[in-house]
């Protein structure tokens, strides 16, 4: 067969992953695919850069539309990131008849339904297996290998940068500003960590995740979105010692009408497969009907860890690029006429069990009012520690019994205003993922 042609938009770690990867290991790509695959341009912003990393062999040019628009190009591989011009270029390599790989889930997460109708139209794939969880081919497991299943939830933790910065925080007791300088000073981090440590990274990737599980077009500006800047070393350490870790947690889960899309810290136990997720490692895990609880691990992050997604997804146009598109699987593991325009679940319906921290005298009247307040709301709840503040008031530990949002969002407002109490209360989630 003829070669697959492709076209890089960026050269960066991803890009020059891709590139490495291909070339160490093209005999073996080969003999699955029964096609070789070939880069023959890429666009990027410097030259220089990129003549050294692929040499004189591949046409270079700092116009990305001129790439898009070459006749000798069958795929384009978008790993530029952003969502306005990888917009606008990767529409375009869809109106030209290219199929498209791409590693930009806010990209999907936020264009992803004009990008999927664009592409079935114009009969090409548009495959996205690095966009979540890296190394871990989720998507794959969602869209085939879990395919005879009805999808409860889909839960993981999916940013290796927040992963990491928690895991620095309980194993060494520090605060999350130095946690952050360690997960910067080791390259886990960017510059600027906003995007990974306010949630919006796990946010795009649920979308994604969340869509092919359930056969639904997720919002994602309508996803809950909670990060883990506000948690201290304290909060870690009170869960470790009431039996918990804090992860950030991704979590989707279908009801009978309505889809429930969350991103937030979680207490899970100890004992809890995910519980165990350290450093910058990605897991999922989703549980169908017939298939039970599955668990997905691997690699969140990395040059050559996200290339071997891009590459899977590569193969997989290789494979299939001739067959008739109503052949082919699904880009959202559903069938476009079968896709559901179910809601998201509001908020104050969700329930769940909460750890509160409240700083307040430590006195018993000051207790017996705690208690109150949170049984006058519906809360039932105990004190299970006190730690001393030099000024004779307590860090206060609660856990709750399951309630409603809305419920506890009330409680909380009650609670701040109690005399006793000393500013905000910090309230965590937690999670059985039953």
């Amino acid at each position: 067969m003829p070669p697959l042609r492709i076209g890089m938009l960026g050269l960066g770690t991803v890009g020059a992953g891709t590139w490495r990867v291909l070339t160490r290991n093209q005999r073996d790509i080969v003999a699955r695919s029964g096609r070789p695959m070939e880069i023959v341009a890429v666009a990027v912003r410097d030259l220089e850069r990129a003549r050294r990393i692929v040499g004189g062999a591949v046409a270079l040019t700092t116009d990305p539309f001129d790439l898009v628009n070459r006749a000798d190009i069958d795929v384009v591989v978008e790993v530029m990131g952003g969502t306005t011009l990888a917009r606008e270029l990767v529409l375009q390599a869809i109106a030209n008849g290219k199929h498209v790989v791409t590693a930009n889930k806010a990209l999907l997460a936020e264009h992803g339904a004009e990008i999927f109708a664009a592409a079935e139209a114009r009969g090409v794939i548009v495959a996205y297996e690095a966009a979540v969880a890296v190394s871990i081919p989720i998507i794959k497991a969602l869209r085939e290998g879990l395919v005879a299943n009805r999808i409860a939830w889909v839960a993981g933790i999916v940013n290796g940068t927040s992963n990491f910065i928690l895991t620095e925080m309980g194993s060494k007791g520090i605060g999350y500003a130095n946690a952050l300088k360690d997960a910067q000073d080791q390259g886990f981090a960017e510059a600027d960590p906003r995007f990974d440590v306010e949630g919006t990274d796990a946010a795009h990737k649920l979308c994604l995740l969340a869509a092919n599980a359930f056969g639904t077009q997720v919002p994602f500006a309508e996803v809950h979105t909670e990060g883990i800047t506000e948690l201290e070393a304290v909060d870690l350490a009170c869960a470790e010692a009431l039996g918990y870790r804090i992860k950030l947690l991704g979590v989707a889960r279908r009801h009978d009408h309505s889809v429930e899309v969350r991103v937030h810290p979680a207490l899970l136990r100890s004992d809890h497969l995910l519980a165990g997720v350290d450093g910058s490692m990605n897991a999922v895990m989703v549980h169908g009907d017939a298939s039970g609880t599955t668990l997905y691990y691997g690699a969140g992050a990395g040059s050559e860890q996200t290339a071997s997604a891009v590459i899977a997804d590569l193969v997989d146009v290789a494979r299939s690029a001739a067959c008739d598109p109503s052949e082919r699987v699904p880009h959202r593991a559903f069938q476009s006429h079968a896709m559901a325009d179910l809601p998201l679940r509001p908020m104050a319906d969700t329930t769940s069990a909460w750890y509160l921290r409240i700083i307040c005298s430590a006195t018993p009247t000051a207790e017996r009012a705690l208690l109150r307040t949170l049984a006058r709301f519906g809360l039932q709840a105990r004190i299970y520690g006190r730690y001393a503040q030099p000024d004779h008031s307590a860090h206060h530990v609660v856990l709750t019994q399951p309630v409603a949002y809305a419920a506890l969002r009330r409680a909380l407002v009650s609670l701040e205003q109690l005399p006793a109490v000393q500013g905000k209360v910090r309230a965590v989630r937690v999670e059985t993922l039953e």
